[in-house]
């Protein structure tokens, strides 16, 4: 399973999140973000267009999570390097125990800064 992880900030639309999974280059299989995010209008939109489904993770599934790239305000905030990419691997091992992941595609910003995207793949136990 391919998965999309998925970080914005709260002006972001479903057009600015489409725009920073394009820029991974990769076909997820499904979306993933924190709760609050996956549960956000944008979010939802996002989903319903492109047909995938969405897992909603709870922080404490992020926090911790070794991650490629850096933001100092996500640290802080979420006890991770990138949402985006904490998502993604958390998201591919969801709801499948003894799992593992692997990051496919590090944080990608979109320009205006609004949305960020990282894909992982599940390995099988």
């Amino acid at each position: 399973m391919i998965v999309a992880g998925i970080g914005f900030r709260s002006a972001a639309t479903a057009a600015d999140l489409q725009a920073a999974l394009a820029l991974t280059g990769v076909q997820a299989d499904a979306l993933a973000s924190i709760a609050e995010k996956a549960e956000a209008p944008a979010m939802q939109a996002f989903a319903r267009a492109t047909g995938l489904p969405v897992i909603a993770l709870q922080e404490q599934d992020i926090a911790g999570e070794q991650t490629l790239t850096c933001s100092p305000r996500i640290k802080a905030r979420f006890g991770t390097g990138s949402l985006a990419e904490a998502a993604a691997l958390a998201g591919a091992r969801h709801g499948v125990p003894g799992a593992r992941a692997r990051l496919l595609a590090p944080r990608v910003v979109t320009a205006d800064g609004l949305a960020t995207a990282a894909i992982a793949e599940r390995l099988e136990p």
